[in-house]
């Protein structure tokens, strides 16, 4: 259970149970077709805690770029760990694609909205405005960092190379506060852009949404906001989180 392998699997479990929300309340004939926001949101919550109870004791289940981004610029990780998070976090987020549409594979050939089923798997803007769809998801995830490094609070000291059983990033908050949190986003600042927050949860859905048998363009004019909103966000947090200590 190395730092990758905590990645992919705490990353994995997460989208298959967040994308997997999104499957049951958008695709048609499913039990759950159709009990809207606040079951999506609910159900990526709890995604998450799942995912963080199974990563954080090894890896500190980060599960998102933007987290282990921010945790190196704030001094808190190691640069020359980021490229083994980011790489478990993406191969995760393409695993747990996978899992939902195999799982839902049936209801994916009964529904003909190819919007919806991309919603399945990457996120899209309501309104599309590159402007305010990259504000949204630089403040949804600015709250998302900040939050999370002052829960983390001056406990962890990660600088320079660590263990792979020290406890960093989300799993050093315990799964619930985490699932607050991105609940708490989900309501107030998903609606515009159905909150990525993270690069990985988007792009590595997105990349089998382009692979797997799925009709619909996977919008890929669209698909860097997810990614450098996120980073945006991220650093900006780390940043003023540090001036402020």
């Amino acid at each position: 259970m190395s730092i990758l392998v905590a990645e992919i699997l705490g990353t994995m479990l997460m989208i298959l149970l967040g994308n997997g929300v999104v499957a049951n309340v958008v695709l048609n004939g499913t039990k759950g077709n159709g009990s809207g926001w606040i079951v999506i949101t609910t159900g990526w919550a709890l995604a998450v805690f799942v995912g963080v109870i199974v990563a954080g004791p090894f890896s500190g289940a980060h599960l998102n770029p933007a987290v282990t981004i921010a945790l190196a610029t704030a001094g808190k990780l190691s640069w020359g760990l980021v490229p083994e998070y980011i790489a478990g976090e993406l191969i995760g987020a393409m695993l747990g694609a996978f899992l939902v549409w195999l799982i839902y594979k049936d209801h994916f050939k009964a529904t003909d909205d190819e919007g919806g089923k991309l919603a399945c798997f990457s996120t899209g803007p309501a309104i599309k405005n590159s402007f305010s769809n990259m504000v949204s998801e630089i403040i949804g995830t600015f709250v998302l960092i900040f939050v999370i490094l002052y829960l983390a609070g001056p406990s962890i000291d990660l600088i320079g190379d660590i263990d792979a059983s020290a406890v960093i990033g989300l799993g050093s908050l315990g799964a619930i506060p985490v699932a607050f949190l991105v609940w708490a986003i989900g309501l107030s600042l998903g609606g515009t852009t159905g909150y990525a927050i993270n690069p990985a949860r988007d792009l590595g859905p997105r990349i089998m949404h382009a692979i797997l048998p799925v009709k619909g363009s996977s919008d890929w004019g669209y698909a860097w906001i997810p990614i450098v909103g996120p980073v945006v966000g991220s650093v900006l947090a780390a940043l003023l989180y540090v001036a402020l200590l």
